[in-house]
């Protein structure tokens, strides 16, 4: 399909509304001239704005006045293409044209300049053209992680601990992670917790006497539990003997797949300090577990989320996935109402993103094949909603992905006064975040304009080693920036 922009740059914004029908296309770029044809898309933006677009034949165009801010111009552009694809293919997305925008960041945004509640229903829907139900989950969420953004102390900061190992590769996943059951990988685990306990302790010297204080601490991968019983002891009593962590509200690991879960590895885990677990099975169905790589039954899946609300941690949250490969909506309901049942603390819902990295997007024809509609994705999504809000849950945190199939949202459902606390700093980028291990993200937040500036270290752990001397420099920014 070809995109033609005449007298704008407006790539990002446009085509991001035009995935929005065509999530599975490839698209081609023209700027400065266009003609009109099968498959083509027309952006103009001379002294009127003018949108043609064509899908397999059918056709819409639309002029507008220019408004005079660049910003305008973009945002209009963007409707005016979303008005003529609706009208075109007969498609609704929930999130309307509301693309490149965190809709809580937004919502937030309308409560502080004074607007009701009515109020910023009537702007994302005439603006944007949210529908309702979305419109009351952004706003549902706002309201729910306001008390935890208040109470957020601006000297305090989240320290992330990255372990890229997972028993095999899911499907769908585009994370920086090894299989542990290759040789190499498994080769390189104890080099890689010698060099991230190195790091941990030197980050520990960095921060000492420093006018801040760790508040929360989340181990990630990957799958933390890949690892032995002992490597995650190791880990966390180095966290725990570098860093203080006296003031930490809230301290997570992600045990993940049930194919990596023991009683012994929850043990060290709770006994390291951790109050909250995750198990995510992302479906209860054992064909889609099949379809999508997982080497363990939905049985043991729901055996692990038993033993863990068993052994006293104060928090289980549990994930899945809307749109997997061989899911049905059927089956995904049955899933949810699953783990309802089960009452973990948190349910995370997620949209399947294809990315190009994932195993299951390097055939474009297969991914067509196998995920499901759109309609049916919205089907899911809001059964979570109205399922999760009936027994007691509240959306806490929300956001969107690039290439997330049909524009939905990933989104954080908690039982009252157990929202995951890192998962709202970190989506409304209202803390600075402390990152250790391959492919963490260091952020730190400027303390007057609000920008936030990154420091990656290498993605995989074979660099993350091997040349671990020369991504040191940037630790120096972050002992200047607690210094200041």
């Amino acid at each position: 399909m070809k995109l033609c922009l005449i007298n704008n740059d407006f790539k990002y914004e446009l085509e991001a509304v035009l995935k929005l029908f065509r999530p599975l296309e490839h698209f081609t770029f023209v700027y400065g001239e266009a003609e009109k044809g099968r498959d083509t898309v027309i952006a103009a933006a001379g002294d009127r704005l003018y949108v043609y677009a064509d899908i397999d034949g059918k056709s819409s165009e639309l002029y507008r006045d220019k408004p005079a801010s660049r910003k305008d111009a973009e945002t209009e552009l963007s409707r005016m293409l979303f008005e003529a694809l609706t009208d075109i293919t007969d498609i609704r997305p929930g999130w309307g044209c509301l693309t490149g925008i965190r809709p809580v960041k937004m919502v937030n945004l309308l409560i502080d300049k004074g607007m009701t509640r009515d109020e910023i229903f009537s702007f994302l829907k005439e603006k944007y053209f949210v529908t309702e139900r979305k419109a009351r989950l952004a706003y549902l969420t706002a309201v729910t992680q306001a008390p935890v953004l208040k109470k957020l102390d601006p000297k305090s900061y989240s320290l992330y601990i990255s372990i890229p190992f997972c028993p095999s590769r899911c499907s769908y996943c585009s994370f920086v992670s090894h299989s542990i059951q290759s040789k190499g990988a498994k080769k390189l685990v104890p080099q890689y917790v010698e060099q991230l306990c190195g790091e941990i302790r030197e980050l520990g010297e960095i921060m000492r006497g420093k006018d801040a204080f760790c508040n929360t601490v989340y181990i990630g991968g990957g799958t933390p539990t890949s690892l032995s019983a002992e490597d995650i002891r190791k880990i966390m009593k180095t966290a725990a003997e570098s860093i203080d962590i006296s003031a930490v509200s809230e301290y997570t690991v992600e045990a993940g797949r049930a194919d990596t879960i023991t009683e012994e590895k929850l043990i060290a885990i709770r006994e390291g300090g951790a109050g909250r677990v995750s198990v995510n099975p992302q479906t209860l169905n054992d064909e889609v577990l099949r379809a999508i790589g997982r080497e363990h039954t939905a049985k043991q899946a729901i055996d692990c989320i038993r033993l863990a609300k068993s052994m006293g941690f104060d928090s289980v949250n549990t994930d899945v996935i809307a749109g997997l490969p061989a899911d049905t909506p059927e089956s995904f309901k049955s899933t949810l109402r699953q783990l309802i049942d089960l009452s973990p603390e948190n349910i995370t819902v997620h949209t399947l993103t294809v990315k190009r990295a994932a195993r299951l997007s390097a055939d474009t024809e297969a991914v067509k094949r196998e995920v499901i509609s759109t309609g049916a994705l919205s089907d899911m999504l809001d059964f979570s909603f109205e399922a999760l809000s009936e027994s007691g849950y509240s959306p806490y945190y929300l956001y969107r992905q690039k290439n997330t199939v049909g524009n939905f949202e990933n989104a954080g459902y908690s039982k009252k006064g157990h929202e995951g606390l890192y998962n709202v700093y970190i989506m409304e980028e209202s803390q600075n975040i402390l990152a250790c291990g391959a492919g963490g993200s260091t952020k730190l937040i400027d303390r007057e304009t609000g920008k936030i500036t990154r420091y990656l270290n290498y993605k995989y752990p074979y660099e993350y080693i091997s040349r671990y001397g020369q991504m040191t420099n940037y630790k120096k920014e972050v002992e200047s920036y607690f210094t200041l």
